[in-house]
């Protein structure tokens, strides 16, 4: 029986050649230890100084403060997740399977979190501008939020039962094992279809929203727009790439195509690593929105 061996998450790629150039290791293992390496070093004291200071919240109303502080809550758990799998890329995983499991299953809530935080965001702001429906009150914004997490918990349970420590001559993995192949297809195609879906909702919303544009009175405030805005965008463009190689990694296994399912393994690690960059610029977002405020006070 044939088993594939990747991480969608975990920045491994156990399934490089055994002796990699020192291109091709710069690429798959290097260049993305650095991109996570800056990213916890802004993100971290970014997002708590989001979480504790609130930036230009008060023009949301209070689902969406309460979406808003969630996000920052599941970036800062995925950055804080980063010296371990950077440790990782360099030098092997060491800490056991226990915590191989565990590591990936937190660093998957925090990013499913993170992307339906933001996906009810749009879709609060839709009803409550084009459809002019009244937010949750205090009970049924709890719930919400439990009902976020425990759909994010469900979701993340592949992580506890695919992940496994996996040895390869003199390196070590935290990575996701899969046999037969079309267990691996039906984990790359619940990837996209939960990523394309909340895109398209998202999408949706926006266009709605701007359609409404001169009538909502959450445009009144441009630095609010430009923020919840620039989140969403930033969520497209960063995210898509990851999604994009999933697609691709399910064409290659379904037609058996060697070429391109190393390369899907080869990049792998770089679109993974544009998502974390995700949660490191959402702080960076709310700071320049802060700062276009002052500069037009």
């Amino acid at each position: 029986m044939e088993e594939f061996n990747t991480s969608l998450v975990p920045f491994n790629i156990s399934s490089t050649p055994d002796h990699p150039s020192p291109a091709s290791w710069a690429s798959i293992h290097l260049i993305p230890a650095v991109v996570l390496s800056i990213c916890f070093l802004l993100g971290v004291p970014g997002n708590i100084a989001v979480i504790i200071l609130k930036p230009n919240w008060q023009h949301l109303s209070s689902l969406s403060q309460s979406l808003m502080l969630n996000l920052a809550i599941s970036d800062l758990i995925c950055l804080l997740t980063l010296p371990l799998w950077i440790f990782t890329l360099l030098y092997s995983w060491t800490l056991g399977l226990v915590a191989c499991k565990l590591l990936a299953y937190l660093m998957y809530c925090s990013l499913y979190s993170s992307l339906l935080s933001v996906t009810l965001l749009s879709v609060q702001r839709y009803l409550q501008v084009v459809h002019r429906q009244k937010t949750f009150d205090r009970a049924g914004k709890r719930r919400l939020l439990v009902l976020l997490w425990l759909v994010t918990m469900i979701l993340s349970i592949p992580a506890l039962v695919n992940q496994e420590v996996i040895k390869d001559h003199h390196w070590t993995f935290c990575t996701g094992t899969y046999a037969p192949p079309s267990q691996l297809v039906s984990v790359l195609l619940k990837e996209c279809l939960i990523g394309f879906f909340s895109i398209s909702v998202v999408a949706f919303a926006y266009m709605g929203l701007h359609r409404k544009v001169n009538q909502a009175a959450f445009f009144n405030n441009p630095q609010t727009t430009r923020l919840v805005t620039s989140i969403i965008v930033t969520l497209f463009v960063l995210r898509m790439p990851f999604y994009i190689t999933n697609v691709l990694g399910v064409a290659a296994i379904l037609l058996k195509n060697e070429a391109l399912l190393k390369f899907c393994w080869k990049i792998w690690n770089l679109v993974t690593a544009l998502v974390v960059v995700n949660s490191c610029l959402n702080p960076l977002l709310y700071a320049f929105a802060v700062c276009r405020k002052r500069e037009n006070e």
